[in-house]
């Protein structure tokens, strides 16, 4: 048997994960279930769907369905920003892709601003999720918004354009490759999806349907985490991959998220 086919499953998630993107091929990820569920990816602000390229396929090899829309004015989809984009905006996006493609039982994974966006969703299509998931995410209480939790960003002069606040590095990217691809990607978030605050809650989720994964120690991040462990919800680390770990980690973020649900 030649080294490379004695190469253990395992092995081969590693190096993919270390991989620029273009290496990034669709490896089963170790311990998946029989029963499969429909992941729906929801990023954060700045980002898009495209911020999910590496892990869509590993996930996708284990049978799971998974779709990752882009919000409205942002990635795609930027052709359509506009001043009055906000987080109802962005939660009927998500809860729009629920009805249309008729999904059930469905997993909403939310990143960072994402965790605001599926927190809107759960309480308004509840019937429809069966899981939750914040990864290094805002957790918000029902009245709250954004900005209750972390300071906004400056506007651009127009006064409600908010230019990403630092570069992919900042985010915890460190492959080169990786940083060019994601530096003609990232744009710029409406203002008022930071400032509205969401009128749903996901009561409706049971706890122990929910789950946090910590991947940064910034402020915001670090007091959700505590207090998504205080409501009981079930915590995992990944500090090693920085804040945007889809695209620095997305192997080992694949076997967390298959091992939630």
């Amino acid at each position: 048997m030649s080294t490379e086919a004695a190469m253990s499953r395992r092995q081969l998630l590693a190096a993919a994960a270390g991989a620029p993107l273009a290496s990034v091929a669709g490896t089963a990820v170790p311990g998946s279930r029989a029963g499969q569920t429909t992941f729906v990816l929801v990023h954060g602000a700045w980002h898009g769907g495209w911020c999910w390229r590496k892990l869509v396929p590993l996930l996708r090899a284990n049978g799971h369905e998974v779709l990752a829309p882009t919000l409205t004015g942002l990635g795609e989809r930027s052709h359509l920003l506009a001043a009055d984009i906000d987080l109802d905006t962005h939660i009927d996006d998500v809860a729009a892709t629920l009805e249309c493609e008729d999904l059930e039982s469905v997993t909403l994974v939310g990143h960072s601003y994402g965790g605001m966006v599926i927190t809107g969703v759960a309480g308004r299509v509840a019937s429809r999720v069966s899981h939750m998931i914040y990864l290094d995410a805002f957790f918000p209480d029902e009245g709250k918004a954004l900005s209750d939790y972390a300071p906004v960003p400056p506007t651009r002069a127009d006064g409600w354009r908010v230019p990403p606040p630092g570069t992919p590095s900042s985010w915890g990217v460190t492959n080169a490759q990786d940083i060019a691809w994601m530096e003609r990607r990232v744009g710029d978030q409406p203002v008022r999806t930071f400032t509205q605050p969401v009128r749903q809650s996901a009561a409706a989720i049971p706890v122990s349907r929910q789950a946090f994964i910590q991947c940064t120690r910034a402020p915001f991040f670090a007091e959700a985490a505590e207090r998504a462990r205080r409501r009981g919800l079930r915590s995992h680390e990944l500090f090693s991959g920085g804040h945007d770990s889809m695209i620095t980690e997305p192997a080992r973020l694949a076997e967390i998220l298959v091992s939630l649900v």
